[in-house]
This record gives C-alpha cells, structure tokens and sequence, in this order.
C-alpha cells in the first residue's frame, strides 16, 4: 500500500493495492516520512495544500532532470534575452519558486526563509530589468 496519502485516493481503482497506478507504468514511490500537509493549518494555507497536492504529485512522478533542465533554461533565456521576451522567461521561474517556497516555509529555519526571499527577490529583480522598469 502507497505510504503517501495522495498516492491514490479512497475508491479509485487499485486504492490501497500495492501494484502500479492506473495506466499500467510503474512511477518511483513516493517518499516515507513527512507529512504531506502542514498539520493544524487552516484558511489560506490548507486551500493551497490541497490544490497543491496533484500537481506535486504529478511533479514527483516526472523523471528527476526535466523541472530542473527546464527551470535552467527559462532562467538562461531570461538572462540571454535583454528584453520583455527575456522577462516572460524569468516569470515561471519566479512563480515556481514563489510557489515551493510557500509550500515549504512552515518547515523552514530562518537561513533557509533568508535565502529564499533573496532569490525571489532576485528573480523579480531581474524580471522588472527585462521588462525596461530599470
């Protein structure tokens, strides 16, 4: 049986069997430990665990390279590209960023949270740069 909540959900077919999801591929199990949400969170926070979880889901089942190669080369572009074109890179950048660092924030120490603001603040930066706003 899958060790993540969201592995698959209660009454889909094969929920709580331990071969492969629907579709017959096998994907690398999700990871033991951590809880998947943050616990006691309500509001704002839960609604956008829940809506978060598929898309990590969908994420964490991708082969490991592809957000980082195409994280990388959204942000060359951006740098590559002195103009708005470049700028429309760096904004998926930045909204992934923007969303993990949420996502992580309640487990984080202080030097973690500095330095994602400092790479947000990085991007935006370079982002406001691309579109002429310096």
């Amino acid at each position: 049986m899958p060790s993540h909540p969201l592995a698959r959900r209660a009454g889909e077919p094969g929920a709580g069997k331990g071969g492969p999801p629907r579709g017959g591929k096998s994907r690398r199990p999700l990871p033991q430990g951590e809880q998947f949400f943050t616990p006691g969170a309500t509001g704002f926070r839960k609604a956008v665990e829940e809506r978060s979880a598929a898309p990590l889901v969908f994420l964490f089942g991708l082969p490991r390279w592809v957000v980082p190669v195409l994280m990388v080369a959204l942000l060359l572009v951006g740098f590559a590209v002195p103009d708005w074109r470049g700028g429309v890179a760096v904004l998926p950048v930045a909204g992934f960023v923007g969303w993990l660092a949420y996502m992580s924030w309640p487990s984080l120490r202080v030097g973690g949270r500095l330095m994602r603001v400092a790479l947000l603040t990085f991007l935006a930066l370079l982002a406001a740069d691309r579109f002429g706003l310096f």
